[in-house]
């Protein structure tokens, strides 16, 4: 893996910028992920940022002053950068980008005109989805929750004999992709007959659901026809964002044979505004997931040292809700689930080499989600589809439920919840801590469900 700890990481790492060096900011000098900013001004225009503390930093603006050696264009974009440099040169950048916001360098700090011009308070209203979209491909890397979900339906065989072989995704829509906050409309569509034999109903989403998801963004693309070895996987990665692959599941249990996700999926997927990068994530590699001496090993093509040793990511994730009801009452949101990216089955390494083995050519900005991040026990559950459904295939011994039943969330307004309702806001947090370095965090992944727009 080419991402190595340096001096970037250093816990003792201070900066200017005073909120950066709040023990309890996510977005510390040692992270320094990318955004995209809108500003609202006379010309309208995004722009490229890093943020720090409480300050987001206009890197074009540092980039066109000739303070970054490796993007010395007015125009730069990190995604776009990423396509045409190597890892070593995006290294660099964040290297200076480092001594440049350090509390010990004066070359921004004390000059007013260009700190005035180049560093802003930040405006969640401002940031925008922080790369352009081309395509995105969802996966379904988590055993935990393949597990559950093929309990509910297939308590004999809950996974398919593919499973530990590959890993499974399916082509998701990239134009549905939005920024957090963004409202979601409740879906319409089709829904199961009632009956045997039956005609499907139509309506909205009955069992509107989300799924808790890390994101990785493509940095640099391969050419048609030339597949990316696992050695060389994560030199095509810019950095990781938090997503929300929202579900529709009524849709989705009629429609998914034998094609798969449709319309169940595609009506939107909401992503964090921050690209947290493979630089800044080193100090949070793990292991791969120990597989069971019963499972199957990877092919050759899947399987490295290096990916076995580093391939996983020790990231912790959140999700949250609150009620329309509890909003006007100012209740804060409830926390419904926590379970760590490092309990995929596969690895992001893996799943990108699969992905572009039959020479599929990927492209800068493409995203690839992991699939709903699960755990092994009820509490780090990544959708309600699971954690309220009451069975338990990890129990010792297992605990079979039909997929009918199910024990609602009960919110501290007495509301129950055993699927997402209209006005619920669904809040999503990821953040990687480890003894010896600075917390960093992935930002928050927002989302408030609006009643359909029917026909």
């Amino acid at each position: 893996m080419p991402y190595a700890i340096d001096e970037t990481h250093d816990q003792n790492l201070k900066s200017w910028v005073e909120s950066a060096n709040d023990s309890k900011s996510d977005f510390p000098i040692q992270n320094l992920p990318w955004c995209q900013v809108f500003l609202d001004d006379e010309d309208q225009c995004v722009v490229t940022a890093v943020r720090i503390g409480n300050s987001l930093v206009l890197v074009d603006v540092l980039a066109y002053a000739g303070l970054l050696d490796e993007a010395n264009s007015g125009e730069f974009s990190a995604v776009d950068s990423c396509d045409e440099q190597p890892f070593e040169d995006r290294l660099k950048i964040r290297k200076q980008l480092s001594k440049l916001l350090s509390k010990d360098c004066p070359d921004l700090r004390d000059n007013e005109e260009l700190r005035q011009h180049s560093i802003i308070e930040l405006d969640d209203k401002n940031l925008v989805i922080p790369f352009f979209p081309g395509d995105y491909t969802d996966f379904y890397a988590s055993l935990f929750h393949a597990t559950n979900v093929g309990s509910m339906f297939r308590p004999d065989n809950p996974l398919l004999p593919n499973y530990k072989h590959i890993p499974i995704g399916y082509h998701g829509r990239a134009s549905s992709i939005v920024p957090s906050g963004t409202p979601i409309k409740r879906p319409v569509g089709q829904q199961a007959p009632t009956e045997e034999g039956g005609s499907p109903g139509f309506g909205p989403c009955k069992l509107l659901d989300y799924e808790m998801e890390m994101g990785v963004i493509v940095g640099r693309g391969n050419e048609l026809g030339e597949p990316i070895s696992i050695e060389d996987a994560e030199d095509h990665m810019l950095g990781m964002c938090i997503l929300n692959d929202w579900s529709a599941r009524d849709l989705q249990k009629w429609e998914y044979v034998p094609l798969g996700p449709f319309l169940a999926k595609n009506f939107a997927s909401t992503v964090s505004p921050y690209i947290v990068t493979m630089e800044a994530l080193a100090p949070f590699r793990c292991e791969a997931q120990e597989r069971d001496a019963a499972d199957p090993q990877p092919l050759a093509y899947m399987d490295s040292d290096a990916n076995r040793k580093a391939g996983g990511f020790d990231i912790k994730v959140e999700v949250h809700l609150a009620s329309a009801k509890m909003r006007e009452e100012g209740m804060e949101p409830v926390h419904l689930s926590a379970a760590n990216f490092k309990d995929m089955y596969w690895t992001l390494a893996q799943m990108l080499t699969h992905h572009t083995v039959n020479g599929c050519n990927l492209q800068a900005g493409d995203l690839l989600g992991s699939g709903t991040i699960s755990g092994p026990t009820r509490e780090a559950r990544g959708s309600m589809l699971e954690l309220t459904w009451d069975g338990d295939p990890f129990a010792n011994p297992p605990v079979p439920a039909p997929g009918t039943q199910r024990t609602p969330i009960v919110l501290p307004t007495g509301e129950e919840r055993k699927f997402i309702a209209d006005g619920d806001e669904v809040i999503m947090k990821a953040y990687c801590e480890r003894e010896g370095f600075r917390r960093i965090g992935f930002g928050e992944c927002r989302g408030i469900i609006e009643p359909a727009r029917t026909l």
